[in-house]
């Protein structure tokens, strides 16, 4: 083990992302994502009351991606995590580089990011369809990956599964079914994104060695935000059709918009849904315990997301099939925390039932010591 590999081994307890458990991440997902999804909605739809008209998704992201960028290397920078990354040898320096798998994954990163923005962009399809076809896909993909992965699916992550989709369904009841050619190609692609990602993190990362799971989560963030910048760039400068256009605007004419502040918030908050949602997946527990965990806290966010807005802006409340949906997340939750916490209480009283041997008295021991040292 050389100097690098023994600093960050040391580090390793202080340093990693599971200071707070899989549910104080999930809080933090929650967190982030509810001031995220309210404050992007009233940008949108114009319900800002200093800033009238509404504004095109295509239109708001550049400037949230490029926020995002920033705030994930300050994060990695104040955790100290650049260690936990590969390295390649360029110009005579070590730079943080990542595998064939983390890069791989980070794409798909990528991938999820542009494709759920452009599912709100089609013309003629239902917003709420399209939540349901997404969340309610990556839902079913979770027990797909753990079965092809050959990880073993406790009973109890399928209760809390079926529970959570259940609620997905029930709180977008009533969404146009209309679908259209290229909105269903964005939702595949969207979903693929999602396989692929929990695939390699399957097999190359959810582990009990922690510094193998916060290497796959910097390695991949230096691929995912990355990545798609540098696309949204190239869309802007070839400025061809009617989408790139939209972007270019992003980068040329929404920073004199006066929303500014508003569309950097939106992408910090991001990276914050980003970095508590990948950690949460990362979690040594199956996709089918993981996954529910992150898009139950994304529904909760998205019900107070949705009182907020009314409280605030006078926008629609929330409906009752909505909070019907919250109701059976609640009863996911409750699932997926009280049978690993009865089965964690069973295994502590079978160890502490187990009797120890007697312990002998050190000065004893010492005792014997001399005795044999003057033998």
């Amino acid at each position: 083990m050389d100097e690098r590999e023994a600093d960050v081994a040391e580090s390793a307890a202080k340093n990693s992302g599971w200071d707070f458990g899989i549910w104080g991440l999930a809080f933090g997902y929650f967190a982030a994502y509810a001031p995220y999804s309210a404050l992007t909605k009233a940008v949108t739809k114009g319900l800002l009351p200093y800033h009238h008209g509404r504004v095109d998704g295509l239109v708001l992201v550049p400037m949230t991606v490029v926020a995002s960028f920033f705030a994930m290397i300050a994060f990695l920078t104040f955790k100290r995590w650049w260690r936990y990354a590969g390295t390649r040898r360029i110009f005579g320096r070590d730079v943080p580089f990542p595998s064939i798998w983390t890069a791989l994954s980070g794409l798909c990163s990528a991938t999820i990011i542009i494709t759920t923005t452009l599912a709100y962009t089609f013309d003629g399809v239902s917003i709420v369809f399209i939540m349901l076809l997404m969340r309610g896909g990556v839902l079913m993909i979770a027990p797909m990956v753990d079965l092809v992965a050959r990880r073993p699916v406790r009973w109890f992550s399928w209760v809390g599964l079926m529970l959570s989709l259940v609620a997905v369904v029930v709180a977008d009841r009533g969404g146009d079914v209309r679908l259209t050619f290229a909105c269903g190609g964005n939702v595949l692609a969207y979903l693929a994104g999602y396989f692929i990602k929990l695939q390699v993190m399957s097999r190359r990362a959810k582990s009990t060695d922690e510094n193998a799971n916060v290497r796959y989560f910097v390695e991949e963030q230096l691929v995912s935000t990355p990545a798609l910048l540098l696309f949204l760039g190239v869309l802007a400068v070839v400025d061809r059709g009617p989408v790139m256009h939209l972007v270019r605007e992003g980068f040329v004419g929404f920073p004199r918009s006066g929303l500014l502040l508003e569309a950097l918030a939106i992408g910090v908050l991001s990276q914050g849904t980003g970095i508590f949602g990948g950690l949460i997946l990362l979690d040594k527990r199956e996709n089918t315990f993981c996954v529910p965990v992150n898009r139950s806290s994304s529904i909760l966010a998205g019900v107070v997301a949705s009182f907020s807005l009314a409280w605030l802006f006078h926008d629609r409340l929330p409906g009752f099939f909505e909070l019907l949906g919250a109701t059976l997340v609640t009863g996911a939750i409750l699932f997926l925390t009280v049978p690993p916490m009865l089965e964690r209480a069973r295994a502590r009283r079978l160890r502490d039932s187990i009797p120890r041997a007697p312990r002998v008295p050190a000065d004893l021991v010492a005792a014997v010591q001399e005795e044999g040292d003057g033998q």
